[in-house]
């Protein structure tokens, strides 16, 4: 059994202030203490991979190169700090407000596990020695449905008194917190 293990982070509203659609850079403003938090995930041995959906991109608010660009950005920055974002997955359709080929149905659009199952099978990743942290429950049950071990959800955004998260906390700081005193 592989002994990778990942850390997996949904972007908006994780890593940055989701204020809706973000696509633009001068629109992107880091969570505090993300980088921090990412070189301490590091230095426990998970790998930072980002998987998002966004349905931005499938209702026309912005294209995949738009996206892209901004990808390409936000990981430059993370190196800048001294951590190194794997990958980015990303998932454009939405089945009701997609235009064109992004209405669809797709097993990557979370709560489906496609983009975790890409993410173990490019890097062996062990999903349950892994960790996806989310704000929203479909980032949770993305997790489930990927078998990833533990699932943590960022108080804030939905409801989170009937979640089907192990950890709620407030951050993503805490979150990495958590799992230095949790697990092995």
């Amino acid at each position: 059994m592989s002994k990778t293990k990942a850390l997996f982070l949904d972007r908006d509203g994780v890593i940055n202030i989701d204020s809706g659609y973000i696509w633009r850079i001068e629109d992107f403003i880091f969570c505090d203490g993300v980088f921090e938090a990412c070189a301490a995930a590091r230095d426990m041995g998970y790998l930072i991979i980002v998987v998002t959906n966004q349905a931005g991109i499938g209702r026309g608010l912005y294209t995949e190169h738009q996206f892209n660009a901004l990808t390409e950005w936000m990981e430059i920055q993370f190196r800048k700090q001294g951590v190194e974002v794997v990958r980015t997955y990303f998932s454009p359709t939405h089945p009701e407000e997609g235009i064109g080929v992004y209405r669809r149905e797709s097993s990557d659009r979370k709560p489906g596990p496609g983009m975790l199952f890409k993410a173990r099978d490019a890097f062996d990743i062990n999903m349950a020695a892994s960790v996806i942290v989310g704000d929203r429950e479909t980032d949770i049950e993305a997790g489930i449905n990927g078998g990833v071990g533990t699932r943590i959800i960022l108080d804030g955004t939905e409801d989170t008194r009937n979640t089907s998260a192990d950890v709620v906390v407030s951050s993503l700081v805490e979150a990495v917190a958590w799992l230095s005193e949790n697990t092995e």
